[in-house]
Order: C-alpha cells, then sequence, then structure tokens
C-alpha cells in the first residue's frame, strides 16, 4: 500500500512557476507509475501528467504540454510537477495518484491510491 501526501499548491499570478510535490510513505515506490490529477470546481477530475515506474516514459495532457514537467526521485520516494507559464484556466485541486501498472494510464479509475491533494489558485 502507499500512502500519498501533495505539498506545494498555493496563490500565485499567471505567468509565474510552481512546483508541486507528492511524498510517498512505503519501500514499494520505485514499482508504481505516477499520476498527476487536478479537478475544478465544478468539473470532473482530469488527468494532467504521469511517468513511469523508471521515469523513463511520461505522458501529458494536451492543455499543459511544454508548461508542465512531470519527475521522480524514487531514493527520495518523491514525484514532482513543475508548471511553467501558468493560466488562470489551471485552478484547480492538484491529485497525485500512484498505479501498479507499467502503462500510462490517464483515466482516474486506473489509479489504485490517491492523494488528498493541493489547491493551485492562479489569478489574471
Amino acid at each position: 500500500q502507499v500512502q500519498l501526501v501533495e505539498s506545494g499548491g498555493g496563490l500565485v499570478q499567471a505567468g509565474v512557476s510552481l512546483r508541486l510535490s507528492c511524498a510517498a510513505s512505503g519501500n514499494t515506490f520505485s514499482s508504481y507509475a505516477l499520476g498527476w490529477f487536478r479537478q475544478a470546481p465544478g468539473k470532473e477530475r482530469e488527468f494532467v501528467a504521469a511517468i513511469s515506474w523508471r521515469g523513463s516514459n511520461t505522458n501529458y495532457a494536451d492543455s499543459v504540454k511544454g508548461r508542465f514537467t512531470i519527475s521522480r526521485d524514487n531514493a527520495k520516494n518523491t514525484v514532482y510537477l513543475q508548471m511553467n507559464s501558468l493560466k488562470p484556466e489551471d485552478t484547480a485541486v492538484y491529485y497525485c495518484a500512484a498505479d501498479r501498472s507499467p502503462l500510462l494510464y490517464t483515466t482516474v479509475r486506473a489509479y489504485d491510491y490517491w492523494g488528498q491533494g493541493t489547491q493551485v489558485t492562479v489569478s489574471s
């Protein structure tokens, strides 16, 4: 089992950068693919990015491609989401999630474990 705790959210202005972190418990962290999702008020949770066990493969939603970068440090049991050129439409609660599959799924139901989320608010 994996427990996930996100951090790094906040209130920022459009155009700036922010880095989210997700710390995981458990000694099998490197066995999980990891993903970031987000949920804006009144909207469904949506896929943002995912990274494979060893970090060699990544996948991004079209809306963040070229602006966001997902990475992981298995020695620190942590996954990151570097968010650049933030836009007001990036405002949401951001969640990290873990999945045992080697594939980089983009659907919520594919992920087995979830964090509590961290709020990101981007003002115009």
